[in-house]
């Protein structure tokens, strides 16, 4: 009591003030989980949150519910595969009305039109099964749309029939003329949609809530998102590269979950039983007080989400998988303990190329796979030592590279398609010595930041080459440009880089600060795109990306890949350059020389000629509003192009080029295009040397 009275009465009254409203905030989040559903709340903050942070705050009116709901109708069939027209048009009806319903926290268009979606999933195909079961007359002119999205919605059932048939008899036309078994290439098609009817099916109400937010949010630009808890979780994985759980990735085929890879010193790696290709057929946990096991879960045919949910769980708890051995009949029980997992798959990679063993040069070379930029916030924010973070990684290895003195340094930044900002400010300080790395705006009103490596010194400031393709984004088009911009090294690759240049912010789906700190329910976050980025020298890389001094021949280069195919992309921008020193290291004579050696080696390559020939047919056929369906016409086309089997046909070398990297193989492994990044980067070395003359 003595301590009360030692307080102001001005002191009593702000407590008293702070208990109030700490009281009135429970009752509110009490009230709106209990008089709202969740999904409900979810869509009148999500309405609320958009207009207040997203960089351009925008409107969500009546052209804003018109864009959704194209949007969330292409979203479900981008194909045109399933909808007709009057499926459109019956829905047409609420275009002017979604925004509406939305701000009030009604979802109910976002299920409905995804119940409709998948009766009309199951009833195509249900249909399919007789198109892939019928024989067809290939000796016709018969010929199939190249593009299926490039269609109107059907007008009729026969006209959506007709799409189908067309589609299955080019998939079967193919697998005849590649010497497949007609019968296994039958059952795999019937499988292909027996699992794309089962993934419609298992998708819950979070899931759907998910697709149609995420379809209101990209109708602003095409990187803001709503993510349900569930996927957060899996983004936050991918972000720290640890999870806790047994060390097993999985895939679900025809209902069955299979273990598709053992994650190299995990549980079950260390365990030894579970092997890839195994079936998982059930789930058990032991309880960590009494030691006893659940039920066992059966989990055929379960979401696959669901069974690795069930799967993963705090570091030392037990978790008994009921086994299918791979090959057998039998069942088995495994009992593993789960533990951090460290998914270095997709951590930063280095290794040391001997030049004179692999192209018959002299030198040496560094090479870095950096296939992310991923920063393990949680960590950092609560000071755990060693927390994961591309930058951190990268520092052993261009110790290393100093230490056994290579003559040049290569990051290879294929397929990074970013991550933390943070990561690209401190990766980019390898190699210059303080100074703007990149500029931000947040909005028109709120002006540019400048954002700068304040750390003296570098850890490399050799000669320096970035391999970029057109799936570098964002935090790696902040580290090309500002390398290009400094003239720090130069960048070898696709044309140019995919060409993102905004910045997402995750922020948590409650109304205000406290409701944050005191929520009862998680709804999620809403990654929404909050500043747009600039190049030291004042250009966006948004549409355009960071172009390459030099570029090498890629199938990836001419796909529809970047951000300027992607719809509702902002546009390209400029503001004045920033306040920075350029190096010495990289001239327009010195550029030019390089390129000339390079496109006299790549003409007279023998691997790269035979990729041209790809490129050109991969071209010529993207440029095709059909393809024929007369066996005799495509033979003698696939006979032309010199590409024999399926191994050599375009489509699959693009699809070859997209797949992540498999950690099994090399870091740089040895093929026309990564020895000719090596003989490019000796021949820098040999221009800097003073082979030619470089302005200084």
């Amino acid at each position: 009591m003595a301590v009360v009275k030692a307080h102001s009465s001005r002191s009593v009254q702000a407590m008293l003030l702070f208990l109030a409203l700490v009281a009135v905030t429970v009752t509110s989040v009490q009230q709106l989980s209990s008089a709202e559903r969740v999904d409900e709340v979810t869509a009148k903050l999500v309405t609320q949150m958009v207009p207040r942070f997203h960089i351009n705050r925008p409107q969500i009116d009546d052209a804003a519910s018109t864009a959704l709901l194209d949007n969330y109708f292409k979203t479900l069939d981008p194909g045109h595969l399933y909808f007709l027209q009057s499926d459109y048009d019956q829905f047409g009806a609420r275009r002017t009305t979604l925004d509406d319903e939305l701000r009030a926290g009604d979802v109910s268009f976002g299920y409905q039109l995804y119940e409709l979606f998948r009766q009309r999933v199951h009833a195509q195909c249900d249909r399919v099964d007789r198109f892939i079961d019928a024989e067809y007359d290939y000796t016709t002119r018969e010929t199939k749309p190249s593009d299926y999205t490039k269609l109107p919605w059907a007008a009729t059932q026969e006209e959506l029939d007709d799409r189908w048939r067309k589609m299955i008899a080019y998939d079967l036309l193919l697998a005849k003329l590649d010497g497949e078994d007609l019968a296994k290439t039958r059952e795999d098609l019937h499988k292909r949609y027996r699992n794309f009817r089962r993934l419609v099916d298992q998708r819950d109400d979070l899931d759907k809530l998910e697709l149609y937010l995420t379809a209101l949010t990209t109708c602003f630009d095409p990187h803001s998102s709503y993510m349900s808890p569930q996927s957060w979780e899996d983004f936050e994985i991918d972000l720290k590269l640890s999870l806790d759980g047994i060390g097993a990735s999985l895939q679900s085929d025809d209902g069955q979950t299979i273990v598709h890879q053992i994650v190299p010193g995990g549980a079950a790696d260390k365990d030894g039983r579970l092997k890839a290709g195994d079936i998982i057929t059930g789930v058990a946990q032991i309880d960590p007080k009494t030691g006893q096991q659940t039920e066992m879960v059966d989990i055929a045919n379960m979401k696959l989400t669901h069974v690795v949910r069930m799967i993963r769980g705090e570091r030392g708890t037990k978790v008994v998988l009921r086994v299918q051995p791979k090959g057998t009949n039998e069942t088995r029980l495994y009992e593993l303990t789960r533990q951090k997992i460290e998914l270095t798959a997709q951590e930063v990679k280095g290794t040391v190329i001997d030049a004179s063993e692999r192209i018959g040069r002299p030198g040496k070379i560094g090479v870095i796979r950096l296939p992310s930029f991923y920063r393990d916030f949680a960590g950092a924010q609560g000071g755990l030592e060693g927390f994961k973070s591309a930058a951190a990684d990268m520092i052993p290895h261009l110790n290393r590279f100093r230490a056994e003195g290579v003559d040049a340094v290569i990051v290879d930044l294929r397929g990074n398609t970013g991550g933390a900002l943070s990561e690209a400010l401190e990766v980019t300080g390898h190699f210059i010595d303080q100074g703007p790395v990149v500029q931000v705006r947040e909005s028109e009103v709120a002006g540019v930041r400048v954002l700068e490596d304040e750390r003296p010194g570098t850890l490399w400031n050799g000669p320096l080459l970035l391999i970029c393709d057109r799936m570098s984004a964002s935090a790696s088009e902040i580290f090309a440009g500002a390398i290009k911009d400094y003239r720090r090294g130069i960048i070898i690759g696709d044309t140019t880089t995919h060409g993102k240049g905004t910045v997402q912010n995750l922020m948590d789906v409650t109304p205000n600060r406290m409701f944050s700190l005191l929520r009862p329910t998680d709804r999620g976050k809403l990654k929404l795109t909050i500043q747009q980025f600039y190049r030291v020298n004042g250009d966006s890389t948004q549409n355009r990306g960071v172009r390459s001094d030099l570029v090498l021949p890629s199938l990836l280069d001419h796909s529809d890949i970047g951000e300027s195919f992607l719809d509702h992309a902002l546009p390209f921008h400029t503001i004045p350059a920033a306040r920075y020193v350029p190096n010495s290291l990289v001239s327009p004579e010195l550029i030019s020389s390089l390129q000339q050696r390079s496109q006299q080696r790549v003409a007279a390559d023998a691997e790269f000629q035979k990729l041209q020939k790809v490129i050109d047919r991969y071209v010529e056929r993207k440029s095709r509003e059909s393809v024929t369906l007369n066996e005799e016409e495509l033979r003698r086309e696939r006979d032309q192009s010199d590409l024999a089997g399926k191994q050599e046909d375009v489509e699959e070398k693009l699809l070859e080029e997209l797949e992540s990297p498999d950690p099994n193989k090399p870091i740089f492994a040895k093929n026309a295009y990564n020895d000719e990044v090596l003989k490019i980067a000796l021949d820098y070395v040999q221009l800097l040397n003073g082979r030619v003359t470089v302005k200084r």
